[in-house]
């Protein structure tokens, strides 16, 4: 057709009918036109050119000509960066978006904008981001959904294949990150709350940790324990707020009734899944009887979960849930024989409930009676209900069945399946309670054969969002290589002068919380107990004692230091104009520095830290507070080396974690640094700056005071940021830092 602008350009997309149907001023329609014949003439191909002219007829119309000038430049960025099929999707999807966003222009816009970061910065994955829209504005606004895009940005940095994996859901972090963003009741929310409950209710204190996936890659979705550790999901899907905290206390309150009340593990000897299963869920209302009669309050925290009907269909699963109901709540009626059954055999056994053994038998008999009845069990669409109760795992002793961390709950019931030869059907319940101490933990777990495991995990600050993600970095401890002691030694010897200055600054430093000293002639307050005295003498005619004041001193030392040195791999560079390192210079000073405060006797820890992206932030341990310092750790200080980038934030956090045990007046984390934070899987600057400073402000508010010494890095400026001019103090002359760094400790102790 003629081109209407009045051009000799011509576009095939609309007939002339839809383009005079258009609700728009002339110009408008003009500046939408030539956008069309601008796509169609790029040469993208009629699929993109047609999409375009298609969807944006009606987007223009909803939001206006600059929005959908906007899309028309993102549909061209598309095809040239991300492909035809990505420019084709953000037409068709941005209609979607318009109509979810009730032709909000503003909220457009900003959608839009996000799409471009993703063309920008991931190109390989805006098809996969387009397609996956529907799913993610079902439970994002635009800023949750700004938070999950960024999320797999700095996780999966310019890596095309992590972000592929990231946005296309095939890693589970993608899938926990959306949760998190959703602002979903997840386990690091909860983590602290339910080690709490577990204490309170049953006096338990073992690990709780988080699993994501079992062996097989399937989604965890009901807890699990084992004799030493708890594991949770991440979350429960489709619970929010309140019932899901409930959701979150109602499992290890279960669990710790478990712990409680059932005993060691059950063999399974000859047993069959249907069997397994079945005398499972009598075991679990048993050991909930028996809490509570203990703790009555417990009924109205799990009973409101069973929420079966005495209805439907009568396969094993379905009658299963409604015995289940029936056993924790008496008042439930039910028309089905089995389930009636079940019920009269449990409450009749009440004095037996003391007695494991008894649901053994109980589930033993209605186990044969559904054999006889000729009902199905088939494991693969079998999970236990409701959805606080464990997965049984931690009941049974499989003996000769895989039970290593690879073993899921499918494989060992098709293993018992096939052992009997049995005819039913025998596939997964997707669960498995095996140890887990390398995923996702959240507390520190301990080493013991292994090098470089996983110690725990941090939240990490992004100051984009205003956020800190839960989880997101991860400390290992290497163990550190040992050096010559006599090293250490040698530097003391070395440095006379500066250890005799340091010993007679020793005597006269006192750091400790102020005692009053009442009942003063003079003093810097009024003794009130010593005042109300002297009034009531005054007032019945006696003598009145005039000490009426009180002074405030401090007697003795009371603080305790963490130091925590930089060993990145800048560390290892030469000082100008000396043979000598960073890292040597660093070793010298801590020397010291470690000298004059073990002859102190303040309580001290030294540490090393450096870190290769966010899932290995090394953290070398020279000396813990409860350890002398001796040889072994002058050992470890002497044998320090430098490698890797410097992730200070989480190390500053693993740090303050020791100091917040000690119960000293002042508690103080003294780091030593040649640089600004930095890491290869970071490429804003501003990041892992912003993330240090929300670490030392937080830290602030638990009254740990966070002290850094710079040395000449150019990063002045950042370092001012993250700790404040009255706690930097930047070192011009590294040969000054050996003298400087305990004289600063005395400054910052007295």
């Amino acid at each position: 057709m003629k081109n209407l602008t009045g051009n000799n350009k011509t576009t095939e997309h609309l007939p002339i009918s839809e383009y005079e149907q258009l609700v728009l001023s002339d110009t408008d329609k003009t500046l939408w036109l030539n956008s069309c014949e601008k796509i169609t003439e790029s040469g993208y191909g009629t699929i993109v050119s047609e999409a375009y002219a298609k969807n944006s007829k009606e987007i223009v119309q909803r939001v206006g000509i600059e929005s959908t000038l906007k899309l028309s430049d993102l549909v061209s960025l598309a095809a040239i960066k991300s492909g035809k099929k990505a420019a084709e999707l953000i037409s068709k999807e941005s209609f979607k978006v318009v109509e979810k966003l009730e032709n909000n222009p503003s909220q457009f816009h900003i959608w839009l904008s996000l799409i471009e970061q993703v063309i920008k910065l991931a190109p390989k994955s805006t098809s996969l981001v387009l397609e996956n829209m529907d799913h993610l504005l079902a439970q994002l606004n635009l800023d949750q959904l700004e938070n999950w895009i960024l999320t797999g940005f700095r996780s999966a940095g310019t890596d095309s294949e992590k972000q592929l994996s990231y946005f296309s859901f095939e890693t589970p972090e993608s899938q926990r990150w959306l949760e998190y963003a959703a602002g979903s009741i997840d386990f690091s929310s909860m983590s602290n709350e339910i080690k709490a409950y577990l204490g309170a209710l049953w006096n338990l204190h073992i690990p709780i940790r988080e699993r994501h996936l079992d062996a097989s890659g399937n989604r965890v979705r009901r807890a699990g324990f084992s004799s030493g550790h708890i594991t949770v999901p991440s979350s429960f899907p489709g619970f929010q707020g309140e019932e899901a905290i409930r959701l979150f206390r109602a499992s290890v309150a279960h669990i710790g009734a478990h712990l409680i009340y059932s005993g060691p593990r059950s063999t399974v000897d000859q047993l069959k899944p249907l069997q397994i299963a079945l005398i499972s869920l009598i075991e679990d209302a048993r050991v909930e009887q028996l809490a509570m009669k203990e703790w009555p309050g417990l009924l109205a925290l799990w009973k409101p979960f069973h929420i079966a009907k005495a209805k439907g269909s009568q396969t094993a699963n379905h009658l299963f849930v409604r015995l289940a109901r029936a056993l924790i709540d008496p008042d439930y009626e039910d028309h089905n024989h089995w389930v009636n059954k079940g019920k009269k055999l449990f409450y009749d056994h009440e004095t037996q409930w003391r007695n494991p053994a008894i649901s053994r038998e109980i589930g033993g008999i209605l186990a044969n009676d559904l054999g006889q009845m000729r009902i199905q069990f088939n494991v693969k669409t079998y999970f236990v209900e409701p959805p606080y109760r464990d997965d049984n795992m931690g009941l049974w002793d499989f003996r000769d069945q895989d039970t290593s961390e690879s073993a899921t709950v499918e494989e060992l019931l098709n293993d018992a399946d096939q052992d009997q030869n049995d005819n039913d059907t025998t596939e997964p319940n997707n669960e498995t309670t095996h140890n887990t101490e390398n995923e996702g933990s959240t507390s520190p777990v301990e080493l013991i054969e292994e090098d470089n495991l996983p110690v725990t995990r941090y939240p990490e600050y992004d100051y984009v969002t205003e956020q800190s993600r839960p989880e997101w970095t991860t400390i290992v401890e290497p163990s550190p290589e040992l050096g010559s002691a006599c090293t250490i030694e040698a530097i003391i010897d070395k440095q006379a002068y500066v250890v005799n200055r340091l010993r007679s600054l020793m005597s006269s430093t006192k750091v400790s919380r102020p005692q009053k000293i009442r009942g003063q002639l003079e003093g810097e307050f009024l003794d009130i107990d010593a005042c109300i005295t002297a009034v009531t003498s005054r007032r019945i005619g006696e003598n009145v004692d005039a000490r009426v004041y009180a002074n405030s001193i401090r007697k003795h030392r009371d603080l305790s230091i963490q130091v925590l040195l930089d060993v990145s791999e800048s560390t290892n560079d030469k000082i100008i104009g000396s043979n000598e390192s960073v890292l040597e210079l660093e070793r010298q000073s801590s020397s010291l520095l470690a000298h004059a405060i073990s002859g102190l006797g303040d309580p001290f820890s030294i540490a090393a830290f450096c870190s290769n992206k966010k899932d290995e932030v090394r953290y070398y341990r020279v000396k813990d507070f409860k350890q002398p310092y001796n040889d072994l750790a002058k050992s470890r200080l002497a044998g320090l080396k430098g490698s890797g980038s410097t992730r200070m934030g989480t190390a500053i956090r693993h740090a303050a974690s020791d100091l917040k045990k000690e119960t000293s007046h002042r508690r103080l984390i003294l780091i030593v640094t040649d640089g600004e934070p930095s890491d290869i899987d970071v490429s804003d600057p501003h990041y892992l700056v912003e993330d240090a400073r929300h670490a030392v402000f937080e830290l602030s508010k638990d009254g740990i005071n966070v002290f850094c010494v710079g040395l000449d890095s150019g990063g002045e400026k950042n370092l001012t940021r993250i700790f404040g001019k009255r706690n930097l103090i930047l070192i011009d002359s590294l040969t000054e830092l050996p003298e400087k760094l305990p004289l600063l400790y005395f400054r910052l102790t007295t």
